[in-house]
């Protein structure tokens, strides 16, 4: 039997563009033109991809009712230290995207917060606190 590998984290986004700026500030290199796409994907160290997908985009292959809510994925963005845990969740605060957890210190051993994209997906900075 063959198994299947990890490949892909999907995202449905109302609004690419927005969407797309807020994973920039978080370091994802996204060229600006992809904005005006339906589907981007992004390619990621170690070589999973993180895709986003308007939701025309999924309308035109899927005939039920398109996932909506927020919280259908979460994902995570390791820092490099304590401090950077802390400018990264000010910065992205401060254009305008939701905190859901500020920064504290875990008792699992991380500096840790999260914040919001713009459809309302969770993203969780952190950081292993040594």
């Amino acid at each position: 039997m063959t198994n299947g590998r990890f490949d892909h984290i999907g995202i449905i986004v109302s609004d690419m563009a927005k969407s797309l700026a807020f994973y920039r500030l978080l370091g994802l290199d996204v060229p600006p033109e992809a904005d005006q796409e339906g589907h981007v994907e992004v390619r990621l160290p170690g070589g999973l991809r993180l895709g986003f997908d308007t939701e025309a985009v999924i309308r035109s292959f899927h005939d039920g009712p398109i996932p909506a809510g927020p919280g259908r994925v979460n994902l995570g963005f390791v820092c490099p230290d304590a401090a950077a845990v802390d400018d990264l969740h000010a910065r992205v605060v401060a254009a305008g995207y939701r905190s859901e957890i500020a920064p504290f210190d875990a008792p699992w051993g991380q500096r840790y917060a999260t914040v919001v994209d713009p459809d309302g997906t969770g993203v969780d900075l952190f950081t292993p606190l040594s």
